[in-house]
């Protein structure tokens, strides 16, 4: 395989959401960030988190559990790299098994940019497995971001 097909076949392994959201910065990265928020934006529409743990520093970790609208419970795990508060958050995402054994390990980069009373939230997730693995997260993503847009106008 040539050097141009690895980096074809790694890009499409890559997924980038950028969304506007009508907050100031300070807001839209603690709603990101804080165990509280989190727990009541996250998922798709119609999940339900049952857990949610936040140790937002180097090295700390996060998990949490959500429940689709039939009634499976998906967890997932991840361990915080680099924390510049509000500007940028990366971290490992790895959705776990039943047995508390993760999957396929992403890295996830998300920065936070200053519009005034907006912020513009670009969101990186790389490598998946598959283009299929990336298209479910991308559905999963996008149908999140509108729940935290949603939740945002609340506070």
């Amino acid at each position: 395989m040539s050097a141009e097909s690895r980096a074809t076949e790694t890009a499409e392994r890559e997924l980038f959401i950028t969304r506007i959201f009508d907050a100031p910065r300070d807001l839209v990265f603690k709603a990101w960030a804080e165990a509280e928020h989190m727990s009541r934006w996250a998922g798709p529409r119609g999940y339900t988190i049952t857990a949610c743990e936040i140790d937002a520093r180097p090295g700390g970790t996060f998990t949490f559990s959500m429940r689709s609208p039939e009634g499976s419970d998906h967890r997932v795990r991840g361990v915080y790299h680099e924390i510049i508060i509000p500007e940028r958050l990366v971290y490992t995402w790895a959705w776990l098994d039943a047995n508390g054994v993760p999957g396929h390990e992403t890295l996830i980069t998300v920065t936070f940019a200053d519009l005034g009373s907006k912020t513009r939230l670009s969101l990186h997730q790389a490598l998946f497995e598959s283009v299929t693995a990336r298209d479910m997260h991308h559905g999963g993503w996008d149908s999140a971001l509108d729940c935290f847009a949603e939740y945002l106008a609340t506070m």
